[in-house]
């Protein structure tokens, strides 16, 4: 456990590094200039000369290598700088947005594994059933329609002609459920057809054989062993694909106009709000690294195979 612990160390060094460099370099060639966008040129008179003078306050004028090492000496003192538009702090406005962003995760989270589970498990279970067939018709559907499509039809049906929920904001439960059953279902069709697969090939395999000549109930063998021996390949899923679900919470924030930093991020690429974005990409990066940690871990104990090969290859 301490070689893995350690290993991880110098792999997210190596990571953030590597992370750190190419962010940085992308965001400033990305066409757009932050000075121009900060002093709103189509609205202001603004000369060459002011232009060129912001653009030496902020450091742009030095090459991209050394605006690199300023920006990563900061970084290693936990600074991310300030926003160019708000002037705030960027680490502030990122946990100001965080918590929302961390309710609509869960929520969304809660609604993928309410219909995920039931679907995939029944599925399994009455393989080839209209159960069975009804599933995956469902999930070849749901992967069919694009999140903000969906979001879009739940917001003409539920908010604008029945007026049950809110359709923007963040003011309680009500607002959440909108958003987090949008792009809870939209991800949830994958995982949906990912847990029957892995539930046929699970029941089928040897120890399952072994546990009904034991005389082990159904409900036993299903829940204790084939269940648990089919979760690896969906956590692995899980963690390749939490990028795709940040990308997902993004587009959610910007249709439901929920204050989160994936509608912050937006409106900072829109106003070249460099430090801002940067600090989005870095903890968003963090997140995804940890994450794929744990779920490396979680698999000596999901798998006790794994376990089992660790502990002879240190004796």
């Amino acid at each position: 456990m301490v070689q893995i612990i350690v290993r991880k160390f110098l792999e997210v060094f190596i990571f953030m590094l590597f992370i750190t460099f190419v962010s940085f370099l992308f965001i400033r060639l990305a066409p757009g200039d932050p000075v121009l966008t900060i002093l709103n040129v189509d609205e202001l008179s603004v000369s060459q000369e002011q232009v060129e003078m912001w653009r030496e306050e902020m450091g742009f004028n030095k090459p991209l290598l050394v605006q690199y090492g300023y920006w990563l000496l900061n970084f290693v003192q936990l600074d991310f700088g300030q926003s160019y538009v708000t002037g705030q702090p960027v680490i502030e406005m990122i946990l100001t947005g965080l918590p929302a962003t961390v309710e609509l995760t869960i929520g969304s989270m809660i609604v993928m594994l309410a219909v995920s589970i039931p679907l995939g498990s029944l599925s399994a279970l009455y393989r080839d059933s209209w159960i069975d067939q009804a599933s995956r018709i469902l999930s070849i559907i749901g992967a069919a329609i694009p999140s903000f499509w969906l979001g879009l039809i739940f917001i003409d049906l539920i908010s604008v002609r029945f007026s049950w929920l809110p359709t923007m904001g963040r003011d309680g439960l009500p607002s959440l459920i909108l958003p987090s059953l949008t792009l809870g279902l939209a991800i949830s069709s994958v995982y949906v057809r990912l847990l029957r697969s892995s539930l046929l090939d699970s029941l089928g395999q040897e120890f399952i054989r072994s546990a009904r000549a034991r005389g082990l109930s159904d409900k036993r063998i299903f829940l204790v062993h084939a269940f648990r021996h089919s979760l690896p390949p969906v956590i692995t899923v899980f963690g390749v694909s939490l990028g795709s679900l940040i990308g997902g919470v993004v587009v959610i924030e910007v249709l439901f106009a929920y204050p989160g930093i994936g509608k912050l991020v937006v409106d900072a690429i829109r106003q070249r709000d460099y430090p801002l974005i940067q600090g989005y990409i870095l903890i968003m990066s963090a997140v995804v690294f940890i994450v794929n940690t744990c779920v490396d871990l979680s698999y000596r104990y999901l798998n006790p195979e794994m376990k089992l090969k660790e502990t002879e290859s240190n004796r």
